[in-house]
């Protein structure tokens, strides 16, 4: 390597003068202790990280577990474009196995993905993880908790206007069934079911209409309503 290096004849002539200083890099929090992280098979942690393709169209939140600087574990969730669910199917084959620095320069597919890993990275190399002060971090698997039971994103999908005001469409427990609204036309509830754990039952063999059943519920004063209407169609 220090064959390959060129100077330029200004440097050439110059005599040499020792560095008195040498910084050390700062420790950083890494699964319960602090690191000085010099090479990148020294960085471990999970942690998450967001970005969005060029024209906004779509985002991406990527969660990646990292130990001893290769990534373990790779959880891409997508949202806002549909050709990002096929990126995201790749991008999921190709990071597990990688280094941190490898997946940085490495094709995701999606501009989206790709900014996210940008984001993701710097949390990591920087020592801003979720698991900074957990000792010995987290297990290989531990992405999945964030998608809870049925194992889905937690979505929100919600569309307003100025002259016909909000609709919810789906929220974080579920898809909306139906919005419960007051004496002022105000929503104060809503009814929703959960569709991972209703199509689990549907797996199984239950009847979907004894799954929706089971799995539909309320939030808020959805029983106090004076009107309930379908977000979708009203």
């Amino acid at each position: 390597m220090l064959d390959r290096i060129q100077l330029t004849h200004e440097v050439e002539e110059m005599c040499c003068v020792k560095r008195g200083v040498k910084g050390e890099p700062a420790p950083i929090p890494q699964e319960g202790e602090w690191t000085k992280v010099k090479k990148i098979e020294e960085i471990s942690g999970l942690t998450h990280g967001c970005g969005c393709c060029a024209p906004q169209q779509g985002t991406c939140k990527l969660t990646l577990n990292v130990k001893d600087g290769i990534i373990q574990e790779a959880l891409v969730e997508t949202l806002g474009c549909s050709g990002m669910t096929h990126s995201a199917a790749m991008a999921a084959e190709i990071l597990p196995g990688k280094t941190l620095l490898e997946a940085l320069n490495t094709d995701l597919v999606c501009d989206a993905i790709n900014v996210a890993m940008r984001e993701l990275f710097l949390q990591i190399v920087y020592g801003r993880t979720q698991t900074a002060f957990s000792e010995g971090g987290l297990p290989v698997g531990a992405g999945l908790e964030d998608l809870g039971k049925g194992l889905r994103s937690q979505v929100g999908t919600i569309f307003s206007t100025k002259q016909k005001g909000p609709r919810y469409l789906e929220v974080a427990e579920g898809y909306v069934l139906e919005l419960g609204l007051d004496k002022n036309d105000e929503i104060i509830g809503y009814k929703f079911v959960h569709l991972g754990k209703f199509m689990d039952a549907v797996k199984k063999g239950v009847d979907p209409k004894e799954a929706l059943e089971k799995f539909t519920s309320t939030y808020g004063r959805f029983d106090e309503a004076v009107k309930k209407i379908d977000p979708r169609v009203a």
